[in-house]
């Protein structure tokens, strides 16, 4: 009876379906600490990153731990720690932007697809399958270079191109709750058809829509990185990590750190970004607090 107790009670702890309450894990901590950092180093690029883009030609390629510079200098001479804090603004700013406006087109297109069916969910549909079936970054490439815009042109279109993955994701959450009986109840009281899904369908589907977010996040991160290293996006003159990585291409050898640091602050940050969107979809999808 005891043995059957015990193990009763290590079970309720460890299965948050019991009403357990599993502890964080350390990757989800660490995963918290790189996006404050981010973020308020995007908000405030100012601490730690002031004269980032201070050209100083006679101390160009300097190795780390140089005159004062801890990662050492790029080959004109700009510090590469503080180059590398000052590009979280551009490295992470649009990418918030690319997935809330997705998210936002999502909501609306997959919405109203979902809900009224019929021939409106046929048209968003194909606009989201043609979409779908092009390569999302090559076409950001050609729409970037015919155009000719700067940053915030490769933001909008690569906000088009988001938009159908958060279209699709979202239609398919309102069907799933349209026909349960909580929606036809709403129905018989002749609710409206908006006060039904704000009050009713969003909130239930807010958790796939809120991970959805954060992994579009990641990838947009890496999308504008690659942008910017082809020389799309942020000018020369601008902070950006991908554009760190094109510049230090010439001083690997000499500077081994300025194509390490911005290299791995894409991949650490967008990595962070994903474990904390798959950590809020585990306990969502376990019942627990998110």
């Amino acid at each position: 009876m005891v043995i059957a107790l015990r193990t009763k009670t290590k079970n309720h702890e460890k299965n948050p379906r019991l009403g357990g309450r599993r502890r964080v894990g350390i990757d989800v901590w660490l995963s918290c600490a790189v996006v404050a950092a981010a973020l308020f180093w995007m908000i405030f690029p100012q601490a730690g990153g002031a004269g980032a883009l201070t050209q100083n030609i006679m101390e160009g390629s300097l190795p780390p731990f140089s005159d004062g510079h801890l990662f050492g200098t790029d080959e004109f001479g700009r510090d590469i720690l503080k180059l590398t804090i000052a590009g979280a603004r551009s490295a992470l700013l649009g990418p918030i932007v690319i997935a809330t406006g997705s998210i936002i087109i999502g909501l609306l297109f997959g919405a109203l697809a979902g809900w009224f069916g019929g021939a409106l969910d046929w048209i968003i549909s194909r606009y989201a399958d043609l979409t779908l079936s092009m390569p999302s970054l090559l076409l950001a490439i050609v729409a970037a270079g015919i155009i000719g815009g700067g940053y915030w042109v490769s933001v909008l279109v690569m906000i088009v191109l988001y938009s159908p993955f958060d279209i699709r994701l979202v239609r398919s959450a309102v069907i799933a709750e349209r026909n349960k009986p909580y929606i036809e109840a709403a129905l018989i009281l002749k609710m409206r058809t908006l006060r039904i899904l704000a009050r009713h369908i969003f909130p239930n589907v807010a958790l796939i829509v809120l991970v959805n977010f954060f992994l579009n996040i990641g990838y947009a991160i890496v999308s504008m990185s690659s942008l910017s290293y082809l020389g799309l996006g942020v000018s020369p003159q601008d902070a950006d990590w991908g554009r760190q990585l094109s510049d230090a291409r010439s001083i690997i050898f000499d500077n081994t750190a300025a194509i390490l640091a911005p290299g791995l602050a894409i991949i650490i940050t967008a990595t962070a970004i994903n474990i904390l969107g798959n950590y809020l979809a585990e306990r969502g999808g376990n019942g627990g607090a998110v």
